[in-house]
């Protein structure tokens, strides 16, 4: 084991884990055998990572460096997360989850496993995030939201949802099984969404409908200027050489 900056004692770390140099892990943290922690990370109290199951196969944890897990959060092993995940607290997340970088995860939400998850995406809480789940790049799932996968529960058939680069999917709201969430679209806030939506557009309802393209939906601020694609005026939160792109193209 590296040099710890902080560990609290009454943490138990299996001495098979593997824990990066300067990592701090808080009070009453279980780290389990196959787990692997990145340098610079914080592992806030009560946390468990590397928990175990009968399909989890004793593969490994990788929580990537530069991360922040908060306390009372859960994370089974065989899953992997790459550098600068960011969760709120009580935190769950199942096994076989694969995520890109900087992923945020609100308190209170959770990921089902076998689920795919690309770069700086933003779940806020209270986000349950269904087995089979695809999700592209910088995604913002708002709270309460809903991505399921039975199509006629309880069953054995799983039909993941899949949610393309630039979506926002609005509060309570539920994506039923299988349906594809196309690039930069809308999803209005209580809004019921089955089959597959058009690329840039405004879906609201239950059953959720075609209202318009993005590009009508101007800024509340009095400038009148378009609110989407919604990268060209918002960039808290991401490298400088993202956003350049953003504005460039």
């Amino acid at each position: 084991m590296k040099p710890l900056t902080k560990i609290h004692p009454t943490a138990i770390i299996s001495s098979n884990a593997k824990i990066g140099s300067n990592v701090e892990i808080g009070a009453f943290c279980i780290i389990y055998d196959n787990v692997d922690i990145g340098d610079n990370t914080i592992i806030g109290p009560y946390c468990e990572l590397g928990v175990a199951n009968g399909i989890s196969n004793g593969e490994i944890l990788k929580i990537g460096k530069n991360s922040h897990i908060r306390s009372h959060s859960i994370f089974y092993e065989a899953s992997f997360f790459d550098d600068g995940l960011v969760t709120g607290h009580r935190v769950t997340i199942r096994e076989k989850t694969l995520a890109g970088k900087n992923l945020q995860i609100g308190t209170l939400s959770d990921i089902q496993g076998h689920c795919d998850i690309g770069n700086y995406v933003r779940l806020h809480s209270n986000v349950h995030i269904g087995q089979k789940s695809k999700i592209g790049n910088y995604v913002w799932i708002f709270p309460y939201v809903v991505l399921t996968n039975d199509p006629h529960p309880p069953s054995d058939t799983l039909l993941g949802v899949t949610v393309k680069d630039y979506a926002a999917i609005a509060t309570m709201s539920v994506i039923l099984p299988g349906t594809t969430i196309e690039e930069g679209v809308l999803i209005g806030a209580h809004s019921s969404v089955k089959g597959r939506t058009e690329p840039n557009t405004v879906y609201v309802g239950n059953p959720a409908k075609k209202a318009c393209d993005t590009s009508k939906i101007k800024l509340q601020d009095g400038s009148e200027q378009p609110a989407y694609p919604w990268r060209k005026h918002f960039h808290r939160g991401y490298p400088e050489h993202i956003v350049k792109e953003w504005l460039k193209n």
